[in-house]
């Protein structure tokens, strides 16, 4: 049995060594010689996980530790018997406590209460929910669009993408990247926001429009933007990191508490798929937090400095707990 691995998932190494050989590789360097006699493969986004690499293959169940799944095909997985899955809410409480960082930031650096402004919430899962309990503690009133959900339940709670950027003082998004959040917030969506708003990313780059945000930001069509994912990634916009008062390397959910749990859900995943019952109910343990702080100005301040640096500073992230 051989199992592929990024080499960059924390807590993973001599998990799965007693029952398999384990290769570790740099999630964008894996390839089609790489898997072709794999029976499991454990990545993270930096791996695109399709017919190019996989069709031939013995791979049997795809792990990705990550809260994203924009980098597997999904469909062709499915067609061919592959087993794929992600951690969906692995890391929330982390990026959720970003954007609390984000909120407590920009209100202190442009001298306004967050008590009483609107935070329209787009996409409102297991991230955008716990956004929504935090909005609630620093007394901001809350505006939610989340179609799927609405759908599901009824629109009773819920408003539509317009009434969020015409309602609220801050914009945060918290959707996955699909054909339909693909730059939701175009340059006609941007035209409609005022010199008061604020636009938070931490879901995908891909789903604001980078061009049409640069050009909204040099032309001051907003008070700020806060950025912690990126269009074409790790290759991002140098003129558009500059523009953002927070710019940060997609490290909003890299928390060890986040980091510990998407490993845990990508264990048992492969075990179940490969019938290793010893790790059925794997859990990575990580000690009591005895104090925990987090201050975002630090993440931006080092992707500033050297936006070259993104891999590493993701790749060499220092621990943080939530």
């Amino acid at each position: 049995m051989k199992i592929v691995c990024d080499d960059k998932i924390p807590f993973l190494r001599g998990v799965f060594e007693p029952y398999a050989e384990v290769v570790y590789l740099h999630g964008a360097a894996i390839s089609a010689s790489d898997v072709k006699d794999a029976d499991a493969l454990v990545v993270r986004t930096r791996t695109r996980c399709d017919r190019t690499l996989l069709e031939g293959s013995s791979v049997r169940v795809i792990a990705s530790a990550t809260i994203g799944y924009d980098h597997i095909d999904t469909a062709w997985c499915s067609e061919h018997g592959i087993v794929w899955a992600n951690a969906p809410g692995c890391n929330a409480g982390s990026v959720a406590q970003w954007v609390e960082s984000v909120l407590v930031t920009l209100s202190r650096s442009h001298g306004f209460s967050l008590v009483g402004k609107t935070l329209g919430i787009v996409g409102v899962g297991h991230v955008g929910s716990k956004v929504q309990a935090l909005a609630s503690a620093l007394g901001l009133r809350t505006l939610l669009c989340d179609p799927p959900r609405a759908m599901a339940e009824g629109p009773a709670g819920f408003v539509l993408l317009d009434e969020i950027i015409a309602g609220a003082d801050i914009v945060t998004l918290h959707v996955p990247l699909t054909q339909e959040t693909y730059h939701m917030i175009d340059a006609s969506v941007l035209g409609r926001m005022r010199p008061s708003q604020i636009l938070i990313n931490s879901s995908r780059g891909e789903v604001v429009d980078s061009a049409a945000l640069r050009e909204a930001l040099q032309d001051g069509r907003l008070m700020a933007a806060a950025l912690d994912v990126w269009e074409n990634e790790p290759l991002v916009d140098p003129v558009l990191v500059g523009l953002a008062e927070i710019a940060t390397p997609h490290i909003a959910g890299y928390s060890q508490d986040g980091k510990a749990a998407g490993t845990t859900a990508a264990v048992r995943v492969v075990a179940r798929t490969l019938g290793l019952s010893d790790l059925f109910d794997f859990s990575v343990a990580l000690p009591p937090v005895t104090s925990a702080h987090y201050d975002v100005l630090q993440d931006s301040a080092r992707l500033k400095a050297d936006i070259s640096s993104f891999e590493r500073l993701r790749s060499d992230y220092p621990p943080r707990r939530e």
